[in-house]
C-alpha cells in the first residue's frame, strides 16, 4: 500500500506527459486548420486555372 501511495504522489514524469499532451493538441489543431485552408486554396487555384483556360488567345 505504501508503494501505491508513493506512486500517486510521485511527480517526476508529469512534465514529460504534459509536454506530450501539449504537442499532440497542437498537432491536431494544425491538421484541422490546414484541412480547412487547403480547401480554400484549392478553390482559388481552380478559379485561376479556369481563368487561364478561358482567356482569349
Amino acid at each position: 500500500m505504501k508503494t501505491f501511495a508513493h506512486f500517486l504522489t510521485d511527480k517526476s514524469g508529469a512534465t514529460a506527459v504534459e509536454y506530450g499532451l501539449l504537442a499532440s493538441l497542437i498537432s491536431v489543431g494544425m491538421i484541422v486548420g490546414l484541412g480547412g485552408f487547403s480547401d480554400s486554396l484549392l478553390g482559388v487555384l481552380d478559379k485561376i486555372s479556369t481563368a487561364i483556360k478561358d482567356a482569349p488567345k
